[in-house]
């Protein structure tokens, strides 16, 4: 680490060490889960004590929601360029299930975005201001909706509304299915010991692909009844 922090005094400089923080910090989560990145390792790899890091982002988690909510939009710019090049071709009945699936296999090629959207609720948003946590959740609004719009666009009978939600529970159920689907090293070495307990290790992009099936299902099944009776 330099002895002596040299401010960055500029609002470009001030860009530029943020974004040093930023990148830092993606190129140890490619290394590390979200849980064994830390502050005070960031602050080493960035050459910047860790106060000084604080004068950029409040917490460790200010900086990982950034880095989400960055990821987030990649992921969201990947489908609007993709989305409707895998659908097009593919007959009404069976694009339900092939969005599901290009869902799920868009998310599982994102390991670094998985692991984030696992931490998120639980972690992530604990430490951080209300200013912090309110500029988040705008952001993760917008591209929620526009997830949205993507998935409607394909899917008219379901609508905006329904594909908010569909987007919503793809995100909670991404979590869930995340965590589960990479066990800690003492299960790991339980299910070696015992294969019957096996039986409730998930594999991520199947167990996603299913779950996003039968949820997207529900949902346009009673989108369809809600017409129907309308």
């Amino acid at each position: 680490m330099p002895s002596k922090f040299q401010r960055a005094r500029s609002e470009e400089q001030r860009a530029a060490r943020r974004q040093a923080i930023l990148d830092t910090a993606a190129g140890m989560l490619a290394e590390m889960p979200v849980a064994q990145v830390t502050l005070n390792e960031l602050s080493r790899r960035v050459c910047l004590a860790k106060s000084n890091v604080l004068r950029y982002f409040e917490s460790r988690e200010d900086v990982l929601l950034e880095l989400l909510a960055a990821a987030s939009a990649e992921l969201v710019g990947h489908l609007e360029q993709t989305l409707a090049g895998e659908l097009d071709a593919v007959p009404p009945a069976g694009r339900p299930d092939r969005l599901a699936g290009c869902l799920a296999r868009a998310l599982a090629e994102r390991p670094v975005l998985c692991d984030l959207i696992s931490a998120q609720a639980a972690v992530l948003e604990r430490n951080v201001s209300p200013q912090v946590a309110a500029r988040y959740k705008r952001s993760a609004i917008a591209q929620a909706s526009a997830l949205a719009a993507l998935l409607a666009a394909q899917l008219p009978v379901l609508g905006e509304r329904d594909a908010f939600r569909f987007v919503a529970g793809a995100l909670m159920v991404t979590g869930a299915v995340w965590a589960h689907a990479h066990p800690s090293a003492a299960m790991l070495a339980a299910y070696a010991e015992d294969p019957d307990l096996a039986v409730l290790r998930l594999d991520f992009t199947d167990t996603l692909r299913e779950t996003l099936e039968v949820l997207l299902a529900g949902l346009l099944a009673r989108a369809e009844r809600t017409g129907l009776e309308s």
